[in-house]
């Protein structure tokens, strides 16, 4: 069985993405969604209309991947690289906003795909066994498309 790091990981956040949009109704936007800003480095809002799912499932690959991880973690691996001043000053690794992360986990807790440990959050085994059908789906369909992959993602087993 094909695993995540088996698929680009572009086209499982967008395949998941589209699934939760259309399938997971407690994921939703609030309404501040449209004019929040991701990062203090940003100066305006993501331009695609659907960025919050795709952050949702961004965040589920993420915790699909590393396992137990808290917000901190999460805030540090969508950080970015602060410019300080003139050209010869360094940059700075600054945390991504909390916020926006924060309410995406907790509407995913609701959805029964993410849970609350002590360690940190982890999926499900619903939200395990969603990701490992769209994976399964991806790796077929990459097969088909192109028959030399086969020998580097391996056909699902039936």
């Amino acid at each position: 069985m094909p695993s995540v790091k088996d698929v680009p990981a572009d086209q499982l956040i967008s395949e998941l993405a589209r699934y939760i949009k259309e399938n997971v109704p407690q994921v939703k936007p609030p309404v501040w969604a449209p004019f929040v800003k991701t990062g203090a480095n940003k100066e305006r809002p993501p331009m695609s209309a659907d960025w919050w799912y795709v952050r949702a499932a961004s965040l589920m690959r993420k915790l699909y991947i590393h396992g137990p991880v808290g917000v901190g973690s999460l805030r540090t691996a969508y950080g970015y690289r602060a410019k300080i001043g003139d050209k010869t000053r360094p940059e700075r690794t600054r945390k991504a906003g909390g916020a926006v992360i924060r309410k995406i986990l907790q509407q995913l807790e609701q959805a029964g795909l993410v849970a609350r440990t002590k360690k940190g959050r982890v999926l499900t085994p619903e939200g395990r066994s969603l990701v490992d059908r769209l994976v399964t789906k991806i790796a077929k369909d990459l097969v088909k498309a192109r028959p030399e992959l086969a020998k580097y993602v391996a056909p699902p087993k039936e």
